[in-house]
Order: structure tokens, then C-alpha cells, then sequence
């Protein structure tokens, strides 16, 4: 659809989306426990009561966070290059789990709710749905590279390694330190692709 023709934003999409850009910077700055939705208010602009009148609670605003960087992040364009069978987009769609493209600001928020998804069942619900769509995606990705019902087996241990690979690098970005974690990268990015070679073979 031509975005000329799509709807202007209502005020209300707008105040809620003032209200996640603010608690998406507060999150990465200083983390859930402690980003208050008082604070959320003083730097969104927008009175704590109308934030729980449209979020219901910190935890929704986390998870509507997430859903938008899921949606653009994990999704945009793998639709397209599976039904069309473009294997080299499919292919740089899976490094980007052990690539680098992901922000500093997104490791930390996906670090957080990894760690927060033990102690809180709210944000476990996240953490899963997240992990849904990933899977979905990546096993959608991988049929498409390796078919076959004599293949499921394979790509389901693939596909929890590109994951695990993922959130492993999420972490020791947040993390810092002195790894070098673009030659790491660039290691697991070989490992995927001699992973995927062989079950394609």
C-alpha cells in the first residue's frame, strides 16, 4: 500500500507511541526495575493514569516494546524470500541472528527480559512469544534451504543452535568486556553456514 494513502496517526496512537519511545529509552539506560512508571510519565510527558488506561501495566508496555521490535526485526522480508525462493536472502536473513545488527539498545532489552522472565510470569509470556515468532520464522527460513520431512530433525537442532548463538551474543554485548565479538560473529556465522551445508547434503 502507498503510504501516502495511509491514515494519518490518531492523537492517541501518538501519545501511546510517545509513551514507548520514552520507557524504550529509560529501559535500555537503566533497566526495568529501575525505570518506575512515574518516570515513564516525567519523560513521555504523558500522566501516569492515562499510561495504565492504555497499557495496563509496565509489563504491557514491555511486551508491546517487543512486539514492535520482533515484528521489524525478525520478520520484515523473510515472508517475501521464502515464497519466492530467494536463497541468498534467506541466507542473510539467517546470519542476522549471529550477525552484529543488532543495536546496543535491543541486546539490553532482550537481555532484560531473558533475566527478568525467571522471576516474572508476565514477562516469561514475552520472552515465549518472542521465541515463538523466532522459531516460526527460522524454521519457515530453513525449509525453505533444506526441504524435506527426512531433514526436520536437522533443522530443528539448527535452529536452536541459531537461537541459542543469538541470545548468547545479545548478552555479551550487553555484557561488554574484551571479547572481540565481531570475530566471534564472523566464527559462528561459518558454523551456521557448514551446519546448514551438510544438511543440505
Amino acid at each position: 500500500m502507498d503510504s501516502d494513502l495511509l491514515p494519518a496517526p490518531s492523537r492517541a496512537d501518538i501519545r501511546r507511541q510517545r509513551v514507548l519511545d520514552a520507557a524504550r529509552a529509560l529501559f535500555i539506560e537503566r533497566g526495568f526495575h529501575q525505570t518506575g512508571v512515574a518516570l515513564i510519565e516525567e519523560v513521555s510527558g504523558v500522566k501516569v493514569a492515562q499510561i495504565y488506561r492504555d497499557f495496563g501495566s509496565k509489563e504491557d508496555i514491555i511486551a508491546a516494546i517487543s512486539r514492535v521490535d520482533v515484528t521489524d526485526w525478525l520478520e520484515k522480508g523473510i515472508a517475501s524470500a521464502v515464497a519466492g525462493g530467494d536463497r541468498h536472502a534467506i541466507h542473510t536473513w539467517i546470519g542476522r541472528f549471529v550477525s552484529l545488527e543488532l543495536t546496543i539498545g535491543q541486546c539490553r532489552i532482550l537481555t532484560e527480559i531473558a533475566a527478568e522472565a525467571g522471576r516474572n510470569e508476565r514477562i516469561a509470556e514475552v520472552f515465549r512469544e518472542i521465541d515463538s515468532r523466532a522459531r516460526k520464522c527460522l524454521a519457515e527460513a530453513l525449509a525453505a534451504l533444506a526441504p524435506g520431512a527426512n531433514r526436520a530433525a536437522g533443522r530443528a537442532r539448527l535452529l536452536d543452535l541459531i537461537l541459542m548463538l543469538g541470545l548468547g551474543f545479545a548478552v555479551r554485548r550487553t555484557i561488554g568486556g574484551e571479547i572481540d565479538i565481531a570475530k566471534h560473529s564472523k566464527h559462528a556465522s561459518e558454523i551456521v553456514g557448514r551446519e546448514l551445508d551438510r544438511l543440505r547434503a
